[in-house]
């Protein structure tokens, strides 16, 4: 049984995103659904803001002088309506957590991010994609209802047909429009827990482009990992990995006695100690980005990989994100509108032309978008680099990319923001003050407030 955690539980704490690049003191307070109440009422002058596993890369979920309330899963309270294909699950729970009971019940969560590591409430709030956004759309297309906490404590349960400005809202809110405290989604069904992937190295960006274009109507997930390092004709060059879920009668006769058997774990952890400026630099970013692409065949059809070798590879290696060093990285995700690849073609030859030691790049495609005012999918590309935060010249060149992605429709995803400017968001989201204008409905105080929202422009001054 989950027990209550007493709402005065809070601890100073100095908070960090995932990319560990800048930090801020606050007051930790963990609560459960019954001591929520008691602890927003006790929230200071600086507000407060929700917190789930940290894996937004920037500051969102950091609050410089206030409060951040960590909500505790409640495992036990995943419950799966097989006759809707629905689960109802707390804010707190972990996708590690809720795949583990769904997977071997013939289910996967109809939406993930290359992590399993985030939060219900936190996938709600980001409005999460994953490699099915031209199929599937995001994390918010499949949430039914929530329940959520208001500034003035009062719970409502929300949905796109029950005051769907508030629902749409906070999906992809980054938490400003209040707690997350529990939400009802589809589920996909699932014959087992392999993936059946097909595999394509290819030598340059135009034909990685034209087959993923191709590749949108029958296939249901797609990914591209394109190095930046290359140059020339073979600009773009990259590995292509498209993939479906693998029947039963895909398996190995191994595999088929227990088609959904679900395992999912950390071989290795980087220690908490790495060598300034980390491991990451061009000498080895070169040599690694070559391997990937040798090793990659020319094409690979039908193999069989788990969901965490296929969806969630990065998690094979605990606290992966220190390999940077003590200065931490930043991941840089933008999205540009179908008809814009020349500025897609412009932002890697940018890059490509600054040589930064990036080995984790990701290319994919987005199917349109859903009503929310700041979700961040469009119908386009979307490209994502992590690159190091202490590096000469690259506030510049992060600049100049935002006037490009900008000035051709394009935006930035706020849960990976770390240095995009108030000016940058409301031209990126052209609904910007319909949202405000909810926001001012529900938080007319401006209760809720992080170290992103401050600096974005997006929570008023607040006066109490």
């Amino acid at each position: 049984m989950t027990t209550s955690v007493p709402a005065s539980r809070g601890h100073r704490a100095l908070l960090a995103g995932w990319g560990l690049a800048a930090s801020s003191a606050t007051e930790l307070v963990d609560v459960d659904a019954g001591t929520l109440a008691a602890a927003v009422k006790d929230l200071p002058a600086r507000g407060g803001i929700a917190r789930g596993l940290g894996r937004s890369y920037g500051d969102p979920a950091q609050n410089a002088g206030g409060h951040v309330l960590r909500l505790a899963p409640t495992n036990e309270h995943i419950v799966i309506d097989d006759v809707a294909g629905t689960v109802t699950a707390g804010a707190g729970v972990s996708f590690d957590d809720l795949l583990a009971v769904i997977v071997p019940r013939g289910y996967f969560v109809p939406v993930t991010p290359g992590t399993r590591f985030v939060t219900i409430g936190g996938a709600i709030a980001s409005d999460i994609h994953g490699k099915n956004h031209h199929a599937d759309g995001s994390f918010g297309d499949h949430v039914t209802s929530l329940r959520m906490m208001l500034a003035d404590t009062t719970v409502v349960t929300v949905g796109p047909d029950n005051d769907p400005d508030l629902f749409w809202a906070t999906v992809g809110g980054m938490g400003l429009t209040g707690v997350i405290i529990d939400a009802t989604f589809r589920l996909i069904p699932v014959d087992s827990s392999r993936m059946s992937v097909e595999t394509r190295r290819i030598d340059n960006l135009d034909d990685i482009m034209s087959r993923m274009a191709a590749s949108d109507s029958n296939v249901r997930y797609s990914v591209a990992w394109i190095d930046l390092l290359a140059k020339g004709k073979h600009l773009g060059r990259g590995v292509l990995t498209n993939a479906e879920h693998a029947t039963a009668t895909q398996l190995a006769a191994s595999q088929a006695t227990d088609p959904l058997c679900f395992d999912a774990k950390q071989i290795v952890a980087v220690p908490p100690i790495v060598p300034a400026p980390g491991v990451i630099n061009r000498l080895s970013v070169t040599a690694f980005n070559e391997l990937w692409y040798r090793k990659a065949p020319l094409v690979r059809q039908g193999e069989l990989q788990s969901i965490p070798a296929y969806f969630h590879p990065l998690d094979l290696v605990g606290n992966w994100n220190r390999v940077y060093g003590r200065q931490g990285f930043l991941q840089y995700q933008f999205v540009v509108p179908f008809g814009a690849e020349d500025v897609l073609r412009a932002v890697i030859e940018r890059i490509s032309a600054a040589t930064l030691p990036i080995f984790l790049t990701v290319l994919k495609r987005f199917g349109a978008g859903n009503p929310g005012h700041l979700s961040f999918p469009i119908g386009g590309w979307t490209l994502a680099i992590d690159v190091r935060a202490e590096r000469a010249g690259l506030s510049a060149l992060l600049n100049g990319l935002d006037t490009l992605v900008l000035d051709a429709g394009g935006r930035h995803y706020l849960a990976k923001d770390f240095q995009t400017s108030p000016a940058a968001v409301r031209r990126g989201y052209p609904r910007l003050d319909e949202w405000l204008a909810i926001r001012e409905r529900v938080d007319p105080a401006g209760v809720w407030a992080s170290d992103l929202s401050r600096r974005l422009g997006l929570t008023p001054f607040r006066t109490n």
